[in-house]
């Protein structure tokens, strides 16, 4: 019985449209408004935030800067420059960690370093595969972690993305599992599902500033297009049932939903479908690495012809065009740069999040390390960061090349 009045009274609470904790306007009610005389005696029970009412479209508006804890969660046995070899093999007798890429562990310091450089939204790339045992059951130590380091973000009142990476990574011979669903689909969404049901379970209490995504860079290149459309679509509509079936502030969080393959002009076709929510909170999650040869392979140094602003340009009008205007919020969840030239690399960065921020698109930043140091905490390019606030900062302007910081 006393269980019953305690759901009772949290859905009470979460139906009053009350203001989350970066908003208590007077008359609000918060937990300790309802449980005044004390919290109620049960093994296990918190009482979640109170999550503020705000559409997915004013969440992506209110984050200015986003940015991606890049090589650290996300670390695995994997192979990524495609050549069918892994590109590191833990050493005998230890395990893979978040520091198995090079990078050391995140710490809280380094969250407090983005906000003193007004970046206010973090998304942490996780890969689950080498943390689960044969039921998928996730490790007890690894999902600690991974709450410590979503806690330092939240903590400082950040937005926080949880995402599957790659698990779902073009590479199955390593464990990219989320592919096997064109050849055993059962098997797959079963796990898929278990997953999702553990991270709800552990994050439920969070408010609305905790987003999950749904995948990472997945398409069926073996199949037909129109299967491999509809195989992703079937995916994407089981992780918002999962999540909303999970109750409680998962009921209503906000779900990044993943593109097809993260692809602009991919998802921007029409076989591509966005999945029901009678919450109606969702995003669309999409990457902008284009050109590759400049973005991720350092094969092109320069960058800002008028051929590649207007490509820029037209691939974020496009998105807006498309998805914004018809009322479904966007969010570049990875951009970055690799070419030498500094003068471009910040010329490209500023002209995009400016572009975004136009745009009413969210952009993060993806950064692998070599942007941020993780230790000193101090910008490689210095400029990068101030590029990013300008073209993040509201103002009507046009974003210039610094050709001084050329050579």
């Amino acid at each position: 019985m006393k269980k019953a009045i305690v759901i009772l009274l949290c859905a009470i609470l979460l139906l009053t449209g009350c203001s989350g904790d970066n908003d208590r306007s007077s008359g609000s009610l918060t937990p300790d408004d309802i449980f005044s005389g004390g919290m109620p005696d049960i093994d296990g029970f918190e009482v979640p935030s109170v999550m503020m009412e705000i559409s997915s479209q004013q969440l992506v508006t209110n984050i200015r800067i986003g940015w991606n804890l890049g090589k650290s969660l996300e670390s695995c046995v994997s192979d990524l420059d495609g050549n069918g070899y892994p590109d590191v093999i833990p050493e005998d007798g230890k395990t893979i960690n978040e520091t198995f890429w090079g990078n050391p562990p995140a710490s809280e310091k380094l969250f407090q370093t983005l906000i003193e450089n007004e970046i206010n939204a973090v998304r942490l790339p996780i890969t689950w595969r080498d943390h689960v045992n044969e039921n998928f059951d996730i490790d007890e130590d690894w999902l600690n972690r991974i709450k410590q380091v979503v806690d330092y973000a939240y903590n400082y009142g950040m937005y926080v993305i949880i995402t599957m990476y790659h698990d779902g990574a073009d590479d199955e011979n390593f464990g990219a599992w989320l592919r096997e669903a064109s050849r055993d689909y059962d098997t797959m969404i079963s796990r898929y599902n278990h997953l999702w049901e553990q991270i709800c379970d552990t994050f439920y209490t969070y408010n609305e500033r905790l987003l999950y995504e749904s995948m990472n860079e997945v398409a069926f290149n073996d199949l037909p297009e129109v299967e491999a459309y509809d195989l992703l679509n079937r995916i994407n509509q089981e992780f918002v049932n999962t999540v909303r079936n999970s109750g409680r502030n998962n009921a209503r969080r906000h779900l990044v939903i993943a593109g097809y393959d993260a692809d602009i002009s991919k998802t921007c076709d029409s076989r591509f479908k966005i999945p029901n929510d009678e919450a109606e909170k969702l995003i669309l999650s999409l990457h902008y690495y284009t050109p590759l040869t400049f973005c991720k392979y350092s094969i092109q140094d320069y960058w800002g012809t008028s051929s590649e602003q207007e490509w820029m340009q037209n691939q974020i009008e496009t998105l807006r065009t498309t998805f914004v205007d018809k009322g479904i919020p966007v969010m570049i969840t990875e951009y970055g740069v690799k070419g030498s030239d500094a003068a471009s690399r910040v010329f490209f960065c500023e002209k995009l999040i400016h572009l975004c921020q136009t745009n009413y698109i969210a952009a993060f930043l993806w950064d692998d390390g070599s942007e941020l140091n993780r230790e000193t905490m101090k910008w490689n390019t210095p400029e990068l960061i101030e590029g990013l606030k300008r073209g993040s900062s509201g103002y009507i302007y046009t974003p210039k090349k610094n050709m001084e910081l050329s050579g």
